[in-house]
């Protein structure tokens, strides 16, 4: 086997939200072709304790502990400088020499990088190859926030977007591939780096089906006698507090009127002070990190992605199509997911169309189009098959 260095910005375990799903099964896809050395952050101190399960796929490893608030404060400084926040934000010393060391040591020549921001630790190597793994295109990201706050966040929002896609594309002319999430995310990221067009590519996320499978036995977490409504997703990422509380607020009022025992879940760890604030809203439950969130979705008699801010795919729309539960996706929701609209899930372009949508699911249960989305989960978003795009461009030399 050869050598391999691996760049993550977050621990990949557990494999409990978007970024770290498709980076632990990227480290598992190329821990069975080469020697990985892993290289990346700890910035909740619960995933201290998967370190070893990590460590187990790896040859060697080094995780640096990142503490949010001094990270944030040390990134301030790429206001003066016209850096990237997000660049900063990931400074680390001490992981920029262990990959150095690891580099020379190993004789590295394959270097994968995982966001965009990882890759200031692979610029002093531009002998060997390198790939990096976007994933989404975050500056796009950061100008979709701007446009939803005021002054002086927007005006911050703003900088970050510009730097950011400076530095993207700096990044993905000096390195031999750029990967994003889906085709649509490529290619808009052609239209922003015209001059890397030709080496951006995608891999799309894919589904662990057995784990999410319909077929398995799993007892209801809700109580007797109500109907459920779910979301699933880390409760502190800004897009999902703000998918949350507009259909909590704009949604639930007319779905209750219909239906008096129905109560909106949302389900995922650490929920922000906003988030936790909707629990005193009438049929909303806030249940914070649950051990197992399969039960929610295969209990559900409707699981909901009202997403106003979107980048890449959604795997909480992947998982609920798993298993089987009938979906209603935001646009935003639905980019990049290939999904007939009406087939294998359902569209709801506003609050009425959500309000419309999910009480024909609630009124009559429709478990054909479950089973035509686990069908084409099954089909389309197989981790093994997607994953091997990026191998054939780390062996394309």
């Amino acid at each position: 086997m050869e050598d391999l260095l691996l760049l993550i910005h977050r621990i990949p375990y557990p494999p409990n939200k978007g970024d770290k799903i498709r980076s632990y099964h990227l480290l598992k896809h190329l821990a069975q072709s080469y020697r990985v050395h892993l290289a990346t952050f700890v910035d909740d101190a619960d995933d201290w304790q998967h370190v070893p399960r990590v460590e187990a796929l790896c040859a060697s490893s080094h995780f640096a502990s990142l503490n949010a608030l001094l990270a944030r404060v040390r990134s301030l400084g790429a206001l003066l400088a016209n850096r990237s926040l997000s660049r900063d934000y990931y400074r680390n010393h001490g992981l920029r020499q262990w990959a150095a060391n690891a580099m020379q040591a190993h004789d590295i020549k394959r270097i994968v990088v995982f966001s965009s921001a990882m890759a200031q630790y692979a610029e002093a190597f531009p002998d060997v190859r390198r790939v990096v793994d976007f994933c989404d295109v975050d500056s796009d990201k950061w100008r979709q926030y701007a446009e939803q706050k005021s002054w002086p966040m927007n005006w911050l929002y703003r900088h970050e977007a510009r730097q950011l896609l400076a530095y993207e594309r700096k990044v993905a002319l000096e390195c031999d591939a750029s990967l994003f999430v889906s085709s649509p995310e490529a290619d808009l990221f052609k239209k922003l780096a015209p001059e890397s067009a030709a080496k951006i590519d995608f891999f799309n996320n894919g589904v662990d089906t057995e784990y999410f499978s319909p077929d398995r036995s799993y007892a209801s977490p809700y109580a007797a006698g109500e109907r459920a409504v779910v979301f699933t997703g880390a409760m502190d990422y800004w897009p999902n507090i703000d998918a949350v509380q507009w259909f909590a607020a704009d949604v639930m009022p007319q779905l209750r009127a219909r239906f008096a025992n129905l109560r909106f879940y949302i389900v995922g760890a650490r929920p922000s002070g906003a988030v936790q604030a909707l629990a005193q809203l009438p049929g909303v439950v806030v249940t914070g990190t649950v051990p197992d969130v399969r039960p929610y979705i295969a209990h559900a008699q409707v699981a909901v992605a009202p997403l106003r801010i979107a980048r890449g795919i959604q795997n909480k729309v992947l998982e609920a199509m798993a298993m089987a539960t009938p979906v209603v996706v935001s646009p935003q929701a639905l980019e990049g997911i290939e999904a007939i609209p009406g087939t294998d899930l359902v569209l709801a372009i506003d609050a009425a169309g959500f309000v419309a949508e999910v009480s024909a699911l609630l009124a009559v249960a429709n478990t054909a189009i479950g089973q035509v989305a686990r069908s084409k989960v099954e089909k389309l978003y197989s981790w093994p098959s997607n994953l091997a795009r990026i191998e054939a461009r780390l062996e394309c030399i």
